[in-house]
């Protein structure tokens, strides 16, 4: 694996190295040595998948209020989508700041997006399926979110949004005393 950094605090892309031969390849996805030596969480707790039927579906921008705050890994399985992460962290350098790559199954790349940023994505076809890996479990509770055209971020979406839940179209306009 190769640890690529990006414009946000400790938001890094991982690329898989894939060692081929006649049969296909085979490549890392999660090495716990690896990522802590890269100060990230290595704890893994729940692993999640979601399937997004058609193209221009939006889900997010979500994260766990504390202490509850989880890291993500995410993956694209199928198909291709657009990845943004937007730092909510009060204490970093890059609070408030967002960033978007294209994450596909063909182009196997993965996000780790850490605890006090939300994250969310865009389906830029139909029939899209992402992987999710969480270092903590989901806490119905604690589960909060920022909306995905909130001008205080200014998020960029390749599309125009087809499909989205309510919930997420329905977070208030972001408020910094919110985020702790």
């Amino acid at each position: 694996m190769r640890f690529v950094g990006t414009p946000l605090n400790q938001v890094w892309i991982v690329e898989v190295e894939p060692v081929e031969d006649g049969r296909g390849f085979f490549a890392r996805t999660w090495c716990t040595r690896e990522f802590a030596a890269h100060g990230l969480n290595p704890q893994l707790a729940q692993c999640n998948v979601s399937w997004n039927r058609a193209k221009g579906t939006v889900r997010g921008m979500h994260y766990q209020r504390p202490p509850h705050e989880e890291a993500k890994v995410v993956r694209c399985t199928r198909g291709a989508i657009y990845d943004v992460v937007i730092d909510l962290r009060p204490a970093s350098p890059s609070f408030c700041a967002w960033f978007g790559l294209e994450l596909s199954a063909t182009g196997r790349h993965l996000v780790y997006v850490p605890e006090g940023c939300a994250h969310g994505f865009q389906t830029l076809e139909d029939d899209c399926e992402v992987l999710y890996q969480m270092t903590a479990e989901h806490v119905p509770a604690a589960a909060d979110g920022v909306r995905w055209n909130d001008p205080a971020f200014g998020v960029r979406w390749p599309l125009p949004v087809t499909l989205i839940s309510d919930k997420d179209a329905g977070y208030a306009d972001f408020d910094r005393a919110r985020v702790r």
